[in-house]
């Protein structure tokens, strides 16, 4: 526990190691990661595939000897046939935690625009398409009716869970049942819940109908698992998908793009400020379900196509403030375990979501006393901190296309190894990216736009936007009591009240007003736009 209490505020990155035996530690989640079986990867669908794997940098190049290269052997699977379609999976929509029953909430996933919103009848969530089938008002923008059915507000349209058409306010009575009609319908996705999140299939073909009997979303155990707490969050990225899982595969980051932020370890030679150094990473196994990667003495796991974690063998503790590895037979059973779990979801070109969950076995206390918005604090400083970065790398591997990452982008060193194994994932079983159908990459917003806290985050957060309006009701009562004590002194005469009483309405009054103003400067930072300048860190 000492390790724990060192750190404040949990991390969005894996990061790097510089001992041996362990992971760098994420700030506040200073822990080890417990490993996950592999009957997790599950299969898909086979097709042909015409991609090459990417090489790790261009045969031009002259390499050194921390370049990666792993045996193909390992990285091929014997099979050229099968196909990743990205349509026929299962992809996490939102937190439970984080939805609101009594509202539909609109989402875009795979450039797909969706309403999520609570059937009360058959109590359970349901995804549909965001279109009525009326004109094709958003269904997002409507509301529950007193019934529990879905009602879309430009004319009062009803649906149930089942996307059927119950009401059409504008059909008469004792006319044809138009309602009934089968392009009265919703279009309603298969949906189901797993670990506490909402997932959902993008694919209304009827063959699909049934899918979570064949197939369900990739299993967690530490999710299920009622003796490990669980630290949830979620935010709006405003760079593609591809781009913010080689973020979270990428160790050797975490030293600058992040320095101040998270807690690493000294190396035993300190060749710079920083600290970074050489990361041993390997892919090991790489197959249309993702592939298996080491780190050292841990592991990381990419299930297709969102899941990234990683982790390390358990810490078993001794009972006498010592630990040990889980191979020693002289130790107790009682041992330390943990994840950092990320599900990274394809939204539009230049846009993701991150979902972050860090279940551990220790520690539960804290969760329970400590509010989750104080942790979504910590984590958002560190998504910002290259936020601005990653957003410009995207757009040049989109200038030169990203068929060409492997000759544009120079990769000589192991820790780039979990990256490269992505990309080879990437262009062998998913034709080298998603296909947005034509759609291309935004324009870049102003810097306050794409760092901002509130849209992306706090109004998806229940944590955050209840300590945000807490917050504000806060600083306007303090604004308040400023302006009514110096009302108190203007109004009342000198010899009503004493001296001290007047002086003490009055340094009140100062209080509360710096207070207050204190108070706006820390709502704006953490809750709207907190800029960050890597020259001044």
């Amino acid at each position: 526990m000492e390790a724990f209490r060192s750190s404040s505020a949990p991390s969005l990155h894996t990061c790097t190691t510089l001992q041996k035996t362990q992971f760098l530690k994420p700030m506040f989640l200073n822990f080890q990661f417990n490993k996950i079986p592999s009957s997790s990867l599950s299969s898909f669908h086979k097709n042909i595939s015409r991609s090459k794997l990417f090489t790790t940098i261009s045969s031009s190049s002259t390499l050194s000897t921390e370049q990666i290269d792993p045996p193909q052997s390992e990285l091929e699977t014997k099979s050229k046939e099968e196909k990743f379609d990205w349509f026929s999976q299962w992809y996490p929509v939102m937190p439970v935690c984080d939805l609101d029953k009594r509202v539909p909430h609109a989402k875009k996933i795979l450039g797909l625009d969706v309403v999520l919103w609570w059937d009360r009848n058959e109590g359970a969530w349901k995804v549909f398409d965001d279109s009525c089938p009326h004109r094709l008002a958003p269904l997002s923008e409507g509301r529950i009716d007193q019934w529990g059915r879905l009602q879309c507000v430009y004319h009062g349209w009803c649906f149930n869970g089942s996307g059927d058409c119950k009401f059409i306010p504008q059909a008469p009575t004792d006319g044809p049942p138009v309602h009934t009609f089968n392009k009265a319908c919703a279009t309603v996705y298969p949906t189901t819940v797993q670990h506490d999140i909402v997932w959902f299939w993008p694919n209304t073909d009827p063959q699909y109908k049934d899918i979570i009997l064949k197939k369900k979303p990739p299993y967690i155990p530490e999710l299920d698992d009622p003796s490990f707490t669980t630290l949830m969050g979620n935010r709006d990225i405003a760079y593609g998908y591809e781009v913010l899982i080689e973020n979270l595969m990428d160790p050797a980051h975490v030293p600058y793009a992040h320095y101040g932020l998270m807690q690493t370890k000294k190396p035993r030679v300190k060749l710079d400020r920083e600290g970074g150094r050489p990361v041993e990473m390997a892919v090991k196994k790489l197959d249309i379900n993702g592939f298996i990667g080491k780190q050292e003495f841990g592991s990381s796991k990419f299930i297709s196509p969102c899941i990234f974690y990683a982790y390390t063998d358990p810490i078993v503790d001794q009972g006498n403030g010592s630990a040990s590895s889980a191979g020693n037979n002289k130790v107790s059973p009682k041992q330390r375990r943990s994840a950092l779990i990320f599900l990274c979801v394809p939204v539009s070109p230049g846009n993701s979501r991150l979902i972050w969950a860090f279940p551990r076995n220790f520690g539960i206390w804290i969760d329970k006393i400590v509010p989750r918005w104080m942790f979504h604090i910590g984590q958002n400083l560190i998504l910002d901190s290259d936020l601005y970065l990653l957003h410009v790398e995207e757009r040049k591997i989109m200038d030169v296309g990203p068929g060409n990452w492997q000759k544009a982008c120079f990769v000589p060193t192991k820790s780039d190894g979990f990256v490269v194994g992505f990309r080879r994932w990437l262009n062998k079983y998913a034709g080298g990216g998603i296909d947005w159908k034509g759609m291309a990459l935004p324009p870049t917003p102003p810097r306050v736009q794409l760092m901002d806290r509130y849209w992306s985050h706090v109004v998806n957060c229940t944590s955050c936007r209840s300590a945000y309006k807490g917050l504000n009701a806060l600083e306007v009562i303090l604004q308040v009591i400023s302006f009514v004590s110096i009302g108190v002194v203007a109004a009342i005469k000198q010899n009503v009240i004493s001296a001290a009483t007047r002086t003490g309405l009055v340094v009140l009054a100062v209080i509360c007003f710096a207070a207050s103003r204190w108070l706006a400067d820390f709502i704006y930072k953490n809750f709207h736009y907190h800029d960050y300048n890597h020259a001044f860190r």
